[in-house]
């Protein structure tokens, strides 16, 4: 029986490609860039946002110091703006709060940085108490580098067969397999099945009331 179950953010318990495409193209736009559709930025994030801002910048642009510089821009604007579209999937409160209710420890690990991370969670998910909610923070690797996880086992006092670790991309299975815990993908996330598939993950599920049989 799991103890723990960690969520990733973006594509797993929130859809937030709306908001977080129409901030980066704001970025893009008032520093004289082409902008993208917003499909396109279902394969730019995942990886913490000045990667998502190098993968959006132009080829021949893709600097440090332009990377700084959309980041400059997107912050303020997506701090105001990271509820306006962004909505949990379907079944995904229902699913936290049955958790809750069962005893389960509950956790986030995301590659947003923690500022919006925290926001985003206590603005959509109020009446859950997550044992911890960590983002991308200074000095911290993001995933697939395994210390996010391995900082919320210690927090939980939980061991890594007790965990589960429930994520939509790529990134987030090798986080799982990094950290040793089990890994679950879920399919109406940001990429596509083939993706999660890649990876060998111990689950795939297609719909959040899945996840609730995992942790019997």
């Amino acid at each position: 029986m799991k103890k723990l179950v960690i969520f990733d953010l973006d594509g797993t318990l929130l859809n937030t490609i709306a908001d977080l495409a129409n901030s980066t193209n704001y970025a893009l736009k008032v520093l004289g860039y082409p902008i993208h559709e917003p499909d396109k930025y279902n394969f730019m994030v995942g990886n913490g946002i000045n990667k998502l801002f190098e993968r959006a910048l132009p080829d021949g642009e893709k600097t440090e110091e332009n990377v700084l510089r959309v980041r400059q821009e997107f912050v303020p604007y997506y701090d105001q703006h990271n509820a306006d579209k962004s909505r949990p999937y379907p079944g995904v409160t229902e699913l936290l709060e049955t958790l809750q209710t069962a005893g389960m420890q509950l956790a986030v690990a995301s590659n947003k940085y923690q500022a919006a991370t925290e926001k985003l969670i206590a603005h959509y998910f109020p009446n859950i108490k997550f044992t911890a909610v960590f983002g991308q923070r200074e000095g911290i690797p993001v995933k697939p580098d395994p210390i996010i996880v391995k900082e919320i086992l210690q927090i939980a006092k939980v061991q890594e067969e007790e965990t589960l670790y429930v994520g939509d991309s790529g990134v987030d299975m090798q986080t799982a397999i990094n950290a040793g815990v089990t890994s679950c993908g879920v399919t109406w996330g940001f990429r596509p099945r083939t993706e999660l598939e890649s990876f060998h993950p111990d689950h795939i599920v297609d719909n959040a009331e899945e996840i609730k049989l995992l942790c019997r």
